[in-house]
């Protein structure tokens, strides 16, 4: 496959991940500060739909995208910089696959609380704080990925 073609997919996964991520995170804190239930759960409806579409695919193209560009530049997965980026994926998954969960159990509490007329169970408020904690160490790894991608550094 062609390299420059490869580099471009991997780097537009890239940008899939950190713009999806940052986009969801706008979108949910905002609507999240708005208290209003009904306007929470709209959110994260689309939020969850546009992460199962938009980082799911991206979280699947990234290994296979970048494996193929080790190949290229015969890179090896016990080069510093590729084995600090894959530990940094592992930790982005382990931190982005409750996130997941916690939106869509985020939005059907909001669900039920708009249908009932009522307000946001605590419930919700654990989840958010979660939720919102949960994003700093993902979103930090997917940001030290693309500095390790780009930097290629010799870490030792």
């Amino acid at each position: 496959m062609d390299y420059l073609f490869l580099k471009y997919a991997h780097i537009l996964g890239a940008i899939v991940l950190l713009g999806t991520g940052s986009g969801i995170a706008f979108f949910m804190l905002m609507a999240h500060r708005s208290g209003d239930a009904a306007l929470i759960a709209g959110t994260a409806r689309i939020v969850v739909i546009a992460d199962w579409l938009f980082t799911t695919a991206a979280v699947i193209a990234q290994p296979i995208t970048g494996y193929l560009l080790m190949l290229q530049i015969g890179a090896a997965f016990d080069d510093p910089w590729i084995a600090v980026s894959l530990a940094l994926y592992v930790v982005a998954g382990v931190f982005w696959l409750p996130v997941v969960w916690i939106q869509m159990r985020m939005r059907d509490l909001a669900i039920v609380a708009a249908s009932a007329g009522t307000n946001l169970p605590s419930a919700y408020h654990r989840l958010f704080r979660v939720w919102f904690v949960f994003g700093f160490p993902g979103f930090g790894a997917v940001m030290a990925i693309l500095w390790l991608m780009i930097t290629k550094p010799a870490l030792w």
